[in-house]
């Protein structure tokens, strides 16, 4: 837990809770002055963040509704622009922009970022600044990966407000069919073999 992330996320109904539930005096050394802000992008989440292929990311309507969604995208379409400043392009979907819609009316942002296999989580709190495609091209161009086969409408561009890497606890294990590949391919070799050795064997007695 970080000082910058803990003075957004911890409210004071958040801090009632905590007092009422015995957790507010172990959480209360975060919220110290000479506690790490951790608001800015460190070389250990400049790695995280360039290895995920997506994210959740949520957003509020004017009406105070939350809304999440994954955005997916090439590995790395996440970038780092500076220690402060996370974006990335807007590929057109299904047309309801409802994320666009909503940081134009508050222009917060919570990210998660989840590493499955080796059970890491990263929270990134933000504020979103939404650049269209014909204002900046060359921005669009920097962020969008010409071999991914999406059209990119317009970047978001998120000033970093707090980082926080959460506790490993309930991650599940799971593994992407490319991330399976290195421990697939022996096993499709040693089959390949066991078939070909079992044909040889099999036209030797006929």
């Amino acid at each position: 837990m970080a000082r910058a992330f803990s003075e957004i996320a911890f409210t004071e109904t958040v801090r009632a809770e905590q007092e009422k539930n015995g957790s507010a005096a172990g959480y209360a050394k975060f919220l110290a002055p000479e506690a790490d802000p951790a608001n800015r992008v460190g070389p250990e989440e400049a790695a995280f963040i360039a290895r995920r292929d997506g994210f959740y990311q949520a957003t509020v309507s004017e009406t105070g509704w939350p809304y999440v969604q994954f955005r997916g995208g090439p590995r790395g379409f996440l970038k780092v622009l500076d220690d402060r400043t996370l974006a990335y392009a807007d590929f057109r979907g299904n047309r309801q922009y409802l994320s666009v819609g909503n940081l134009k009316g508050n222009d917060r942002v919570s990210l998660i970022l989840v590493d499955y296999p080796n059970q890491r989580r990263l929270k990134v709190l933000g504020r979103v600044r939404i650049v269209e495609g014909d204002d900046d091209p060359a921005l669009i161009g920097r962020l969008h990966d010409a071999r991914y086969r999406a059209r990119p409408e317009r970047a978001f561009v998120i000033t970093v407000e707090g980082l926080d890497w959460n506790c490993p606890q309930h991650i599940p294990q799971r593994f992407t069919l490319e991330e399976l590949e290195p421990a697939l391919a022996p096993l499709r070799d040693e089959l390949e073999a066991l078939r070909t050795e079992n044909a040889k064997l099999r036209g030797e007695t006929v």
